[in-house]
């Protein structure tokens, strides 16, 4: 049970999550160019066609997908097709695969999904095609046999090294350490986890991984997670969130367990829930990329599959810049390390 003072602060925070969650329309944010000057839009077409495009989220109502949906929204009506941003209140496959199914009754053009299960959403997909809608994968991908083509944010095997290293690195490259995923079920995370534990394996024998505790994306759920291994484990050292709701639960947690410089908190998250962590160094560093971005990247290639025009590696992509394809998996650039240092020079 929490105590008093403990239950203002985790109010002060789901405030904060709900708050930021509303920041989906400020003036502030911009899309995160990659910076390039080239014009290379080969496949960018003006047509204007009516297309409906629907997009399924892993879960709502969290920021991070509150800003992939504002750079859907943009993109839609940058380049005039219909965009539908619908996903479930939790991280769950079941929920996915009902929206799925309406959005067949609906007849849409594309439907391009962030899956919470890279197989079970396999049946609704595959009547998805058979009833002539393209299917696409973004963010969280299925087995390739269900859909046409994957947007990913950047290369997994980087990533998941990367996120290792940020840790090692202000653990000082021994200790205990837990890691705090939204799902096992979910295809990224996985792939993620794997490369952040064989870099651990391969580069930093000193280390030890305790757990890995699954959340649901759930603010809540993170929380009462990450305050459980603290008090598990007094040895604790280091928690890495691999879903952006686990660096600010692990955050407060700490926090609110008056452990701030006992344990080191990174991970993935957004600017916007991480600043405050950031700033009186409760969080170390967190990654991420402009999920934006990824948004306007996803509706801008979903309609150029629309029109028959597949992506190409080194591809520029309006409003984007240069896109990377390994088979049919676009990457869309680097991860962006926040700092209490650059934190400010970020707003989502």
């Amino acid at each position: 049970m929490f105590n008093i003072i403990a239950k203002w602060r985790l109010s002060i925070w789901f405030l904060t999550v709900l708050l930021v969650s509303g920041c989906g329309n400020s003036e502030k944010y911009k899309v995160i160019y990659n910076g390039e000057e080239k014009e290379n839009q080969q496949y960018q077409t003006s047509k204007n066609v009516d297309f409906t495009i629907a997009i399924v989220p892993k879960v709502s109502g969290i920021p991070y997908f509150n800003a992939v949906e504002e750079g859907a929204l943009e993109a839609g009506e940058n380049l005039h097709v219909n965009v539908i941003f619908t996903g479930p209140p939790i991280a769950d496959w079941k929920q996915q695969m009902n929206i799925i199914d309406d959005f067949i009754q609906k007849d849409v053009d594309l439907i391009a999904v962030s899956a919470n299960d890279p197989e079970k959403l396999g049946p609704v997909l595959q009547r998805a095609k058979r009833n002539g809608i393209k299917v696409i994968t973004w963010d969280s991908d299925t087995n390739p046999e269900y859909r046409e083509l994957f947007i990913n944010m950047v290369d997994p095997e980087k990533l998941g090294r990367h996120l290792m290293d940020n840790l090692a690195a202000k653990m000082g490259e021994k200790g205990d350490y837990a890691i705090m995923t939204g799902s096992h079920d979910a295809a990224n995370l996985s792939e993620w986890i794997n490369w952040i534990m064989e870099q651990q394996e391969e580069v930093y024998p000193q280390m030890n991984l305790l757990e890995v505790v699954e959340t649901d994306d759930n603010p809540q759920k993170s929380y009462m997670e990450a305050q459980r291994l603290i008090k598990s484990y007094p040895n604790l050292k280091g928690i890495l969130g691999s879903s952006s709701v686990g660096p600010p639960a692990a955050a407060q947690a700490v926090m609110d367990a008056e452990k701030v410089g006992e344990i080191i908190v990174t991970g993935l998250s957004t600017p916007n829930l991480m600043r405050s962590y950031l700033k009186d160094d409760t969080a170390q560093i967190v990654t991420l990329w402009s999920p934006k971005k990824l948004g306007y990247l996803t509706v801008s290639l979903a309609k150029e599959l629309l029109n028959d025009n597949r992506p190409k590696d080194g591809q520029h992509i309006k409003n984007i810049g240069n896109i990377k394809l390994k088979e049919d998996m676009v990457i869309m650039g680097l991860p962006i390390d926040f700092t209490r240092e650059n934190i400010d020079q970020y707003d989502f």
